[in-house]
């Protein structure tokens, strides 16, 4: 038994000290031009999508996220998002592709997460990933409608998301928030 716990306490101490020698002598490269291997994906991923869901657990998700609500949720979208996860029609810029990792181009990825996980990561952000933190400036109810209209990301076509920024980028109407009231909804 003496022979195991040493054997055990050995190994530790040559973990450790293997693990020192890659974090002082550099050996690590740490270039975004260089991909994760595969086992690196595996963990950084792993771990991500574990943190969140834990850290995710016990946020309400609203009974509904309002018509007025998504919009503002586009406008942030097209804002902030767009460049590093592209849309309906609308390519990622090519210098969110230098990235590791790339950003997930949300309309085939959205769907993996739950409501509640997407709203965690918005307001959050993930360490080491470029995905900024947005809690600091935007309130819940404004994460709540980026949540909302990403979530109709998957099923959108790339006219609606056209469409949507142009009635974005009319002026406001009197009395009106800047669309029309009769433009059609955002997921269709």
């Amino acid at each position: 038994m003496q022979r195991f716990v040493l054997g055990f306490i050995v190994a530790i101490l040559v973990l450790a000290a293997v693990g020192l020698a890659v974090v002082f002598t550099g050996a690590f490269n740490v270039a975004a031009s260089v991909p994760h291997t595969g086992l690196e994906t595996w963990v950084l991923s792993t771990t991500m999508r574990n943190s969140v869901r834990r850290h995710a657990e016990g946020i309400a998700v609203p009974a509904s996220i309002g018509e007025d609500q998504v919009r503002e949720g586009f406008a942030q979208y097209r804002q902030s998002c767009v460049y590093c996860h592209g849309g309906p029609g609308v390519d990622p810029a090519d210098w969110a592709q230098g990235f590791t990792p790339e950003p997930p181009f949300l309309p085939d990825t959205v769907r993996r997460w739950r409501p509640q996980d997407l709203f965690w990561i918005v307001k959050n952000g993930i360490k080491m990933t470029a995905m900024p933190a947005f809690g600091g400036h935007l309130d819940d109810r404004q994460i709540w409608g980026v949540v909302g209209f990403i979530q109709r990301l998957p099923d959108m076509p790339a006219e609606t998301y056209e469409r949507l920024g142009r009635e974005a980028d009319q002026p406001a109407q009197p009395g009106g928030t800047g669309a029309p009231s009769s433009a059609a909804t955002p997921g269709g």
